[in-house]
């Protein structure tokens, strides 16, 4: 499950929002995965870290982050959440952000003061997608549902052969 996502600026490091929070324990450890979330943006600023994608592990939880056009989306999950299900949400969040003008984005000199970003999270999010859904994606969904009958159908027909051939009288089972 999604814990934290923080935007900010790539350039210079700065913080433009915090979507909500779904940590359910109030206590020192949502402040400390906060702030290493603004650690993870200073470095990306910084040039330390990888500029595109990447996922780094701290203690039973994973931050991802996405950096495109200037700006990083960064997200804290449970270390079993999917790798790929994250990156989906900062997909669809950085498509949210396109909408937005970059002049807009460039003018912000406070932290945390974009304030039209928690519309955007909800947007994002829509349905929040779960590990529990078989294809992950739309468009997997869509490639199963249209080769899931043509798997059926050679399946069933490799049964039948093999049926055909146990029951045919020169089919010889030989046992050792």
């Amino acid at each position: 499950m999604v814990k934290i996502t923080i935007v900010g600026r790539a350039s210079d490091g700065l913080p433009l929002a915090e979507g909500p929070r779904y940590m359910k324990e109030e206590n020192d450890n949502f402040s400390y995965y906060k702030q290493q979330a603004e650690l993870i943006l200073k470095e990306i600023s910084r040039g330390a870290l990888a500029p595109s994608k990447m996922t780094i592990r701290v203690d039973h939880h994973c931050f991802h982050y996405l950096v495109e056009d200037g700006i990083c989306f960064i997200t804290l999950c449970d270390s079993s959440y999917p790798r790929k299900l994250a990156f989906h949400h900062l997909q669809d969040l950085r498509q949210e952000f396109e909408k937005f003008d970059n002049s807009l984005i460039d003018r912000i000199t406070t932290p945390y003061s974009f304030v039209k970003f928690e519309k955007l999270e909800r947007i994002a999010r829509g349905t929040p997608r779960t590990p529990s859904s078989i294809w992950g994606t739309p468009r997997l969904e869509v490639i199963a549902v249209k080769w899931t009958p043509i798997t059926i159908i050679v399946v069933v027909a490799v049964v039948l052969l093999w049926a055909s051939l146990v029951l045919a009288e020169d089919f010889v089972i030989s046992s050792l």
